[in-house]
């Protein structure tokens, strides 16, 4: 399948397509590697949390900002 097939499919179809292709890698046998800029946002990010520079809100207050 084409990207230009998949981009004509409805929006609902190439959710469940989607859907079906994480599916399929969760149950992969081999284990897939993070790439490494992935490790280095966690780094950046647990390293502001350890600073105290970070600011922490909650998931109700996160919700709250978003309406």
């Amino acid at each position: 399948m084409t990207i230009t097939e998949i981009k004509a499919l409805p929006v609902s179809e190439r959710i469940m397509l989607m859907e079906e292709i994480w599916d399929s890698l969760c149950h992969e046998q081999e284990q897939i590697e993070s790439p490494v800029w992935h490790q280095n946002i966690l780094n950046d990010r647990l390293e502001l949390l350890n600073s105290k520079q970070a600011t922490l809100i909650s998931l109700q207050e996160l919700k709250n900002t978003n309406r």
